[in-house]
């Protein structure tokens, strides 16, 4: 029996760097991202309900990187499968034109074609 999927989210562990708005520390990695929000995995959990400052360092074509700036509310925390790692989900409240290019960057890039695929 085949199944259609529809990918929403891309999974993105230990690529892109997360790092605190405020201080710019490293806070964790992405774990998948959509319009809306993203994952972030750390190595403590976040607290929940709170807002975040968090920033992203994307890469850029010169070798310098552009900073992405983004307000988010952490909606929930829980311990990953991977002792030591904590799974965080955040809603954002506020991003940026460069968020949504790279949400739809990350999609292009790890999104199989269904050109000249066979059944």
């Amino acid at each position: 029996m085949y199944i259609e999927r529809r990918i929403e989210r891309q999974q993105l562990p230990y690529y892109l760097q997360v790092f605190n708005g405020y201080n710019g520390q490293p806070i964790g990695y992405l774990g998948n991202v959509s319009e809306n929000g993203l994952m972030l995995i750390s190595q403590l959990p976040m607290l929940v309900g709170v807002d975040f400052t968090l920033q992203l360092k994307i890469p850029t074509a010169s070798g310098g990187p552009q900073l992405l700036n983004l307000t988010a509310n952490c909606m929930w925390s829980r311990e990953d499968e991977t002792p030591g790692y904590y799974d965080s989900g955040f809603a954002l409240t506020q991003s940026c034109e460069l968020y949504a290019e790279l949400v739809g960057a990350l999609r292009s890039y790890f999104t199989f074609s269904q050109a000249g695929a066979s059944a």
